[in-house]
This record gives C-alpha cells, sequence and structure tokens, in this order.
C-alpha cells in the first residue's frame, strides 16, 4: 500500500495498521470499500513530469489520483509528493505529518466521489478531511515517526 518512487524518498514514518484501517473507515462511512490502494511518495521532480505526461500540466503539485475503481471497489494509484507536502505544511502553518495525512484522505474522498473544482466543492472537499482527520487518534503523534 506505501512505496516510493526512488530510493532517495523515504517512506513517511507511520503506524501503518492506524493508517489503513483508518482510510479503510472513511471509505466504508462513505458507501465504498477498498480493493487496492497504493501511495507512492516522490519528490516534486517526480510529480511535476507524471503531471506533465498525465494531465498536460507543467507545475508540481501535492497529489494525482489515478482512478481505477470499480464500483464500489476502490482501486487507485495514489502519488504524492513530500517536497510539496513539507512546503504547504510550512505555508498552512501545520506539522508535515498532518498536511500528509489530509492529502493522503484527499485522494480517498476523490475516488468517494468528492471534487474540488469550485470554491463550493473545495469547501465540501475541506469539511470532509477535516471529518476525516478527526477519527483519528486525538494526538496525531501518537501515530508518526520519523520517516524511515
Amino acid at each position: 500500500m506505501f512505496t516510493t518512487e526512488n530510493d532517495n524518498i523515504k517512506v513517511p514514518g507511520f503506524r501503518r495498521r492506524v493508517i489503513t484501517n483508518w482510510i479503510r473507515e472513511v471509505a466504508e462511512l462513505k458507501g465504498k470499500r477498498i480493493g487496492e490502494i497504493t501511495y507512492v511518495f516522490c519528490d516534486d521532480r517526480f510529480i511535476r513530469r507524471l503531471n506533465k505526461k498525465s494531465l498536460n500540466h507543467d507545475y508540481e503539485t501535492d497529489i494525482l489520483t489515478f482512478d481505477n475503481c470499480v464500483d464500489d471497489l476502490l482501486f487507485a494509484d495514489i502519488v504524492i509528493s513530500l517536497e510539496t507536502i513539507d512546503s504547504n505544511a510550512t505555508i498552512f502553518g501545520e506539522p508535515s505529518y498532518r498536511e500528509l495525512l489530509r492529502v493522503m484522505i484527499h485522494g480517498v474522498l476523490h475516488l468517494c466521489g468528492y471534487r474540488d473544482a469550485t470554491e463550493e466543492e473545495q469547501e465540501t472537499m475541506r469539511q470532509e478531511e477535516d471529518a476525516a482527520l478527526a477519527l483519528l487518534p486525538e494526538k496525531y503523534e501518537e501515530i508518526w515517526t520519523k520517516r524511515s
């Protein structure tokens, strides 16, 4: 479920079972089941190339979600730039691990049918992200370790 684009990128350190169960719980609350979701952690250079190739967008982004869902069964590759996560965390005044968790569930919410093209959709997405984050233990630090 968790991998990296190359050996120079370290998989974020978190209690994988807790995160996997959390993702499953959020999906089930939305009436979906997890088939297989693979998170690929990468750098800005890689995600920019992929964004250009896949969507013809020549810029970095925090996440690209490749939806291969079948009905209510979720299958996807979710690519996340850890560099952009760290940059955004600084901008938003959030710890990097919290921003990463938000972006990880953002991809799942897309798979569940949520969009973020308009301001109204973005507000709904943010509310759904917050609701999902609230399902985690009160102290995120309890599920987080150093990048390994």
